[in-house]
């Protein structure tokens, strides 16, 4: 897992590794000027791009002119800069670079005012205007320069951050950015990067290394970590000679209604797919028909039997409860029985809104429990939120009070753990935007737990597995199915475990 750090630990590692490697600071300020550029080529291959670097007085804006004097020594001749002179004084890497180009006779064009950029060319905008240390909301000549910039018919990649992005906390809904089409970051993704605000400053992120010490930046102090694949591989291995149904756990899965019968078989179904030796489902009877058809290795428990809680809670190693669940008395009532044992549950969809309506219920919580809201689900439970940075700290909270691990969807689902420590999914795509996937990450999560990991491991796998499986599916469609994700979650591990 990578350490995501903020800025001022950021701050800290270039200090480290200017003072560590004996390098200075110009020169790594090279290094990642010469980083971005190799990544910039990749996207604007054409080395006759109308090129038009924004460049502030700050660090971010010495990165733009060693940007510039790089991208000409590769080839690329219609690049032009403009020395955004708004306010504030130069910093001594902003100097040397300018100085640099000087040198080379570059073009340099001072803007005092944005009405001295209207004669900027259609192509590639590079944004280094400002960078990540900024903590409040543009104004004045840089909220102008921002919404002209943003009505401009042109690419924009920002250097590390966009301007007025910034980088850790609240993300104002009213606040103005550059907007993005890329970023392309340094050493390490912004935390910010991984919420749904984010998307009004940028379509989307790319990480490049800059030579900072990798050592130091994994043993700094930080509550977020970034999932990686070899995280996952970790976990799974190829399955041994003798072992059985029985080796690979249990799962009980109580979900589904007349009306929502599809619920409880998607949940079933990635069960089944995730590897589970056994996967019961419990459903109404008039069910039953559609889970022989669809699945026939699914075992089927009726309703009835859950009110004996005691001679269920020893047979499975795990319960599920709550996709297609429905939230009248009875369905409650199951929730409130299984809660008297005081075993671990995986609780969704239905279930979740059950204690949402029942805080009392909530603080009976079984210690170990893992819960899977959505936003919504989730402000329900907690309370409305005004953003996900906020929504992100009380889970870190209630997951602590509640002893549980919370598993709170998005884009990138945020995992937390019982010690508030927030572990990021990267997998997952706007294809997979499709009633049921839900169902499918809890049925996931369930086969992951009854073959023997632990909640919080059960839930993070689960998330990059699930997530895995519609990125490897959106190759080929616009659209992917949460039947196709989960029939396709097989194959995501056997690609992880070869």
């Amino acid at each position: 897992m990578q350490n995501l750090i903020n800025q001022e630990q950021m701050r800290s590692a270039d200090v480290f590794t200017i003072k560590n490697k004996e390098i200075s600071a110009i020169e790594l300020m090279e290094t990642a000027s010469a980083a971005f550029v190799s990544e910039f080529i990749k996207e604007v291959t054409h080395n006759e791009t109308s090129i038009d670097i924004l460049c502030g007085k700050g660090n971010n804006g010495a990165d733009g002119l060693a940007i510039a004097r790089i991208l000409q020594d590769k080839g690329y001749s219609l690049v032009s800069v403009y020395l955004i002179d708004f306010s504030g004084s130069e910093t001594e890497e902003y100097k040397i670079n300018l100085n640099r180009l000087k040198d080379m006779w570059f073009p340099l064009t001072t803007i005092k005012t944005v009405s001295e950029l209207k004669t900027l060319r259609s192509g590639v905008v590079i944004d280094a205007v400002l960078g990540s240390g900024l903590n409040k909301p543009l104004s004045g000549a840089y909220l102008e320069l921002a919404q002209f910039v943003n009505g401009l018919n042109s690419k924009v990649i920002a250097v590390d951050v966009p301007t007025g992005f910034q980088a850790e906390g609240i993300l104002n809904k009213d606040n103005v950015y550059i907007k993005a089409d890329l970023v392309i970051s340094f050493q390490r993704p912004k935390i910010n990067f991984f919420f749904p605000e984010s998307a009004v400053a940028l379509e989307r992120f790319k990480v490049t290394p800059i030579g900072l010490d990798e050592d130091y930046i994994e043993h700094l102090d930080s509550p977020y970590k970034l999932l990686e694949e070899n995280d996952i591989k970790d976990l799974f291995k190829p399955r041994k000679s003798f072992t059985h149904k029985g080796t690979y756990g249990h799962a009980l899965i109580i979900a589904g209604r007349k009306e929502t019968m599809g619920a409880a078989i998607l949940a079933a179904k990635a069960c089944l797919y995730g590897g589970a030796g056994l996967t019961t489902v419990s459903i109404p009877e008039s069910g039953l028909a559609a889970l022989n058809t669809v699945l026939p290795e699914v075992m089927y428990l009726e309703r009835v039997a859950l009110s004996h809680v005691e001679s269920i809670t020893g047979k499975f190693n795990v319960i599920a409860i709550g996709p297609g669940l429905g939230t009248d008395t009875e369905s409650t009532g199951i929730l409130k029985d299984l809660f008297k044992k005081n075993v671990p549950l995986i609780i969704d969809a239905d279930a979740l809104h059950a204690l949402g309506d029942h805080q009392d219920l909530l603080k009976q919580l079984p210690e170990g429990s893992i819960l899977t809201p959505h936003m919504k689900e989730f402000d329900h439970l907690f309370g409305v939120h005004d953003s996900w940075w906020m929504r992100l700290q009380t889970a870190r909270e209630q997951a602590v009070q509640l002893k549980c691990i919370i598993v709170l969807k998005n884009q990138y689902t945020f995992i937390i753990d019982q010690k508030g420590k927030v572990k990021i999914n990267p997998t997952g795509n706007p294809a997979m935007a499709q009633g049921g996937m839900g169902d499918v990450l809890t049925g996931l999560i369930a086969s992951f737990s009854a073959q023997g990991h632990s909640p919080d491991q059960a839930a993070y796998a689960a998330c990059y597995v699930h997530g895995l499986s519609g990125d490897h599916l959106s190759l080929s469609r616009m659209s992917v199915t949460a039947s196709a994700v989960a029939e396709y979650v097989s194959q995501s591990l056997k690609r992880l475990i070869k």
